[in-house]
Parts: structure tokens; C-alpha cells; sequence
């Protein structure tokens, strides 16, 4: 915490990026899991309109995942605070093996990791294309988030009051599990990959997976699937739960 706030970092630049040096060389190697490839197969299907995210790791782009909504910044960059010079990932890196902090390549100044630190505030444009996308989302998945980081934990209330419906998959419960239609208590990537195995058909094979037969998509897979009671949102068909296909289907992750 010490070295991730932006006192720290106009006080003693270097020792900030002490802290985020191998962050950076390790990111180089990371691959995407089964659920950052799920996300971008639905999202190649048309099925996900989008990702918002509050990691900062960049690999849901390396997913192949093409709209993703980084709130928090992204480290496969690093941008210069005199000039705005942008420099991505790769580069980074290889200033880092001949220098303690990577100089900005056209003014020299040192570059600043493109992550929101303690004491910035949050990129307003993610915020507000955030906002819309929950706001506009027939359903909105909650996946992996405790749901208590403001602003990302007021999404589903956007989605909710617009007359959306919201899901969430998460390993115990979220202070929102009452307004969600349905809630899985299970693992990110184990369930994102069922739920892209049994998304072939369009908007009602996702939609009967998550609000008929969320618990039942594979035999194997350990899923406790909790229904809310009550009518589903009027943005759904009731009859078979099938989301209305007119809106997309954004995803908020952590």
C-alpha cells in the first residue's frame, strides 16, 4: 500500500517502480484463464456486449476480449505525467532492465505506471461507459466480485432499476445477492466455461443456463445456484426466462 499511492510516487518514483518492476516482467509471460477465453468466446458470439473490470492486468485483452471497460487502469502501459506519452507493455520492460525507472522516450521525465493509485481519482470516461453499459444491459453477470468497491459495486443498480436482470457468480455471498434473479456460488473460470459450452444457440441457450438450468449445465461441475423469488424483471420474456434480445449482455469482473 505504501508504494501504490501517487504521493509516493512524485515523492520517490524509482522506489514506486521497485514495486511495480516484476509486476511488469511478469505480466509478459501471463496467459488469460479459462474464464478471461470464455468471456471473449461470448463476446465473439455476440452474446457479451461487454466487460468492465476492476483488474488491472490486461488480460482480458489478451483473451481476445475487444470491449473491456478497465476502471482502474490498465499496467500493460505506462504513460509519461509531463508530455502524455504513451508506452506500452513490451517497452516498459526492456527500459526496466537498464534503468531502476523507465524514462519518458521523448522527454526523459519518468513514466508513471497507467494504474489508478491511491489518491487519484478514477477515470471518468470508464466510470460513465461503465454507468451506460449497466444502465443499458438486459442482464447484467457479476462475476468474482465481492461487490463492496464503490463505484463497480453500484453497477447492478443501474442494471435492476432499468429494469434488467442481474446475475452473480462468486465464491460466498455479496452484500447485492438480494437483487440478483439468480446467484452461483461457484468458481469464476469453471463456470464462465460451462456457461460458453452451453451458449451455442444464441440469447436463450445463455438464458436458460443461467435462470432454468444453471445447476446442470455439466454433471461434474460443483455449482449452488440460489433463485431469488418473485416475477423476473419486464425487460424478460417470463414464460422461459429468455432475455429480450434487443439488449446485450454486459459483464462486470474482478
Amino acid at each position: 500500500m505504501e508504494y501504490a499511492t501517487i504521493a509516493a510516487f512524485r515523492r520517490d518514483p524509482v522506489k514506486v517502480w521497485e514495486f511495480y518492476a516484476l509486476r511488469f516482467e511478469l505480466l509478459t509471460t501471463a496467459e488469460p484463464n479459462e474464464g478471461h477465453r470464455a468471456l471473449a468466446e461470448l463476446e465473439r458470439r455476440g452474446l457479451v456486449a461487454a466487460v468492465v473490470t476492476q483488474n488491472i492486468d490486461g488480460l482480458h485483452e489478451r483473451a481476445g476480449s475487444r470491449e473491456v471497460v478497465e476502471v482502474h487502469g490498465s499496467i500493460s502501459s505506462a504513460s509519461c505525467v509531463e508530455c502524455g506519452e504513451r508506452v506500452p507493455l513490451e517497452e516498459v520492460v526492456a527500459a526496466l532492465r537498464e534503468a531502476p525507472a523507465p524514462p519518458c522516450p521523448e522527454c526523459g521525465a519518468v513514466l508513471k505506471p497507467d494504474v489508478v493509485m491511491f489518491g487519484e481519482l478514477l477515470p471518468a470516461a470508464a466510470i460513465d461507459r461503465a454507468i451506460d453499459l449497466a444502465h443499458g444491459a438486459g442482464l447484467l453477470l457479476v462475476v468474482g466480485s465481492s461487490l463492496e468497491v464503490e463505484p463497480v459495486a453500484g453497477l447492478p443498480g443501474e442494471t435492476v432499476s432499468a429494469g434488467g436482470a442481474l446475475a452473480i457468480v462468486n465464491r460466498g455471498p455479496t452484500p447485492l445477492d438480494h437483487l440478483a434473479s439468480v446467484r452461483i456460488d461457484g468458481g469464476a473460470g469453471e463456470t464462465l466455461s460451462a456457461l460458453a459450452q452451453a451458449s451455442v444457440s444464441g440469447y436463450g441457450a445463455l438464458d436458460r443456463l443461467l435462470f432454468e438450468e444453471a445447476a446442470a449445465v455439466r454433471a461434474d461441475l460443483p455449482l449452488h445456484v440460489v433463485r431469488n423469488s418473485g416475477a423476473l424483471p419486464d425487460r424478460m420474456n417470463g414464460d422461459r426466462g429468455v432475455l429480450v434480445p434487443a439488449k446485450r449482455h454486459s459483464v462486470s469482473s474482478e
